[in-house]
């Protein structure tokens, strides 16, 4: 025989239940992170007080952009003739840290210089809330703790390298430095997006030892692709300024060396792209090696309609957007080839991740 549940007349159930607990226990669905939260402003403080693995690596892709932003606008600036915009460092002028205006320069490139020092700070805060996320993990992970803490120092480190570039006029060895520079930290910034989505345990290569040997040397291959590029840009025509002085060599003979590089490049690029389907490596390295080759299409395109331009500006500034384009896809290639133990959600984990575990 069944028990009925006996309600007095009038009783109001939606405020006083009758019964026992309910039967269904919540699952992870019904747990809110602490970056659930409906405030924007205060999700955006949690993504790295309180941060996950997402989070984690949303700030580690943030610090890559902002990264590759800045050498982008380094070179725009470049191209529009406001290399000594500001003709000082670290103030604008002699007598301001501010624009201000100078007999010899034009308040326009003034502006663009200042713009572009002032996206150091961007890059620098960015850089900044990567190691605070990274200390602000539990367990806290040595291996991301070096690579975040890259940032910032390479920052500082790049800030005091751009004024010797115009302490020294603009000398085309110490801009071209300044670029590559940037693409030193634009390999820490991924390698620390990468590593924030796996353990640290020993790394396993996922694809065979003379793939994942030729993923390297096709790194090699495009960063010596960015160094015969930057010595293009010191003797072509974009100087940055009237002042400043060229590489004393032959421009049709550096750049026939950076073509050549350029095929090597896409040839090993479309090796490991064949070797990868033929092997059947996992899809995401496949992935990778397409859209290597992809970009570095794209950027040939580029390269060979600026060349028969007479190099216009516009075009010089989508090559430099192209060539840490074609970079970041190298890095991708070479972390899809291998990887580590991800990591799982123990006890003590991260505060965010620690609730979703309930």
């Amino acid at each position: 025989m069944w028990l009925e549940k006996s309600v007095p007349t009038g009783w109001d159930e939606s405020r006083f239940p009758v019964g026992g607990p309910d039967d269904q226990a919540l699952t992870i669905d019904d747990v809110k992170l602490p970056t659930d939260h409906a405030n924007p402003l205060v999700r955006l403080l949690l993504s790295f007080w309180a941060p996950t693995t997402r989070t984690m690596r949303g700030w580690a892709m943030a610090s890559v952009v902002v990264n590759a932003g800045i050498a982008v606008t380094g070179a725009g600036v470049r191209v529009t003739g406001s290399g000594l915009g500001c003709p000082t460092w670290p103030k604008c002028t002699p007598d301001s840290f501010l624009p201000a205006p100078h007999p010899e320069v034009s308040m326009i490139s003034m502006f663009v210089e200042f713009g572009n020092r002032l996206l150091t700070f961007l890059v620098l805060a960015v850089g900044a809330v990567c190691v605070l996320a990274v200390l602000r993990m539990a367990p806290r992970r040595r291996s991301l703790l070096w690579l975040a803490a890259l940032q910032p120092v390479g920052i500082v480190a790049q800030a005091l390298w751009g004024g010797l570039v115009v302490s020294t006029m603009l000398n085309p060895f110490t801009v071209g430095m300044h670029f590559l520079i940037s693409t030193g930290l634009i390999a820490a910034c991924w390698m620390l997006y990468a590593r924030s989505g796996e353990g640290d345990g020993p790394a396993r290569r996922v694809v065979h030892r003379d793939l994942r040997r030729l993923g390297y040397a096709l790194l090699a291959a495009v960063f010596a692709l960015l160094v015969a590029g930057v010595v293009v840009s010191g003797t072509g025509p974009h100087s940055g300024d009237v002042m400043a002085s060229r590489f004393d060599l032959d421009i049709e003979a550096v750049a026939r060396l950076h073509a050549d590089i350029v095929y090597i490049v896409v040839g090993l690029t479309f090796a490991l792209l064949l070797a990868l389907h033929v092997s059947k490596a996992p899809r995401p390295a496949r992935r990778a090696a397409l859209a290597l080759l992809g970009v570095e299409l794209a950027q040939g395109v580029i390269g060979y309609t600026q060349y028969f331009l007479a190099v216009p500006a516009v075009l010089v500034l989508l090559h430099v957007l192209g060539s840490t384009v074609v970079w970041i896809a190298a890095l991708r290639v070479v972390t899809s080839l291998r990887e580590r133990t991800p990591e799982t959600v123990p006890a003590g984990h991260s505060p965010a991740e620690a609730a979703a575990a309930v």
